[in-house]
């Protein structure tokens, strides 16, 4: 449940981001994230399953979706210039924290006991998130920073114009909007699935030990956080259309070839490769956005570009579980996917085609400007 909550609530909850600013949005993440987490706490001591969905997969859901959008459309206002690193390193530190928590949490469990965990850590999320919240602000209107706005006055660096300004109701009736869903939509049914599959996929194709697969499983946290600064870094460079066709093209790649990688270290290495596309989508996305829509309310359409996540994270593991079923190979699922990613490969294509008509719109309104 708390996938689905967490891309139905960014979306819903976008706007909220946008009217009432991030400090709001921040302290009202902080209460349902908390309050999720220790109600859960509630539901082991109650043995009821339902309060469980209700507490960690609704409320606990609610506030890790508005907590995720807060600060990455705050930060993309902050860095004009590198909007990429910014969001990588937002969104590649909501990767790494189970690194960091999943140690803490085993060992609490072992102390206290599962209910009385959920309670501190429900406590101490609250208390971080909430005091965090405080100091989140946007920038003034027109503000850009020090070294930038000097090497835009001295003529070392040409402004780069946002493609355009659109609300999150005009920026739904548009093409663009639903070929980055289609793209970060395939992106994560197949990264999701990756994951959910790995252990097995890895002992049957591979022959990996459980001990090794379980391994692998633990580093590929690691490349899915590395992926998310290093490719959202690198789309500052290479523009994101360049990143996002990179991504499919190695996938599609990738998946032909997993099926056929009988030597361990190789098969690893291809699906670690795999797992830094993953993370650099979800980091990029947002700075996507504001290179096509504006940052007028990018909180709001990166809420609904968010339900791609929420979709996905049903679709994948599912998909993943009945090609397996019904083939009785791993083979298949992966060829599958080479074929989505394929798809995938085109929309990013095709985008392309929506974006170069902007551009050109853009300069013409310039040279009119000027004129």
């Amino acid at each position: 449940w708390r996938p689905s909550f967490l891309g139905l609530s960014a979306a819903f909850l976008g706007h909220y981001v946008e009217r009432h600013g991030p400090r709001k949005a921040g302290t009202l993440a902080s209460l349902f994230f908390g309050v999720g987490i220790a109600g859960s706490g509630l539901a082991v001591n109650l043995e009821s399953i339902y309060l469980l969905y209700l507490f960690y997969g609704v409320l606990g859901g609610i506030g890790l979706g508005v907590g995720y959008i807060t600060p990455v459309s705050t930060l993309v206002k902050w860095f004009p210039d590198r909007r990429g690193l910014a969001t990588g390193l937002a969104i590649m530190g909501f990767g790494f924290a189970s690194l960091i928590s999943s140690p803490i949490m085993a060992r609490l469990i072992d102390g206290v006991g599962i209910a009385a965990t959920f309670y501190i850590l429900g406590a101490i999320y609250f208390l971080v998130m909430y005091s965090s919240a405080q100091y989140l602000e946007p920038p003034a209107e027109g503000w850009l920073p020090k070294g930038y706005k000097e090497k835009l006055e001295s003529g070392k660096k040409k402004p780069v114009a946002d493609l355009s300004q659109l609300t999150a109701n005009e920026a739904v009736k548009t093409a663009r909007f639903y070929w980055l869903w289609i793209m970060l939509f395939i992106n994560v049914t197949c990264g999701i699935a990756v994951i959910s599959v790995a252990s097995p996929m890895a002992q049957e194709i591979a022959g990996l030990t459980p001990l090794q697969a379980a391994t692998m499983v633990g580093l590929m946290g690691l490349f899915n956080g590395l992926g998310r600064i290093g490719w959202a870094s690198l789309s500052d460079y290479i523009g994101r259309p360049n990143t996002y066709t990179a991504f499919f093209v190695i996938q599609v790649l990738a998946f032909f070839l997993l099926p056929s990688i009988t030597q361990a270290l190789l098969f690893q290495l291809l699906v670690y490769l795999i797992l830094t596309c993953y993370g650099g989508g979800f980091a990029s996305i947002p700075a996507y956005i504001g290179d096509l829509f504006g940052t007028k309310q990018l909180g709001a359409i990166h809420g609904y570009i968010l339900t791609a996540w929420a979709a996905a994270g049903l679709v994948g593991p599912i998909l993943a579980s009945w090609v397996r079923e019904t083939t009785n190979s791993y083979t298949d699922t992966l060829y599958i996917f080479a074929g989505m990613f394929v798809v995938a490969l085109i929309v990013s294509l095709l985008i392309r085609l929506d974006i170069r008509k902007l551009r050109a719109l853009h300069e013409q309104r310039q040279a009119d400007l000027a004129g």
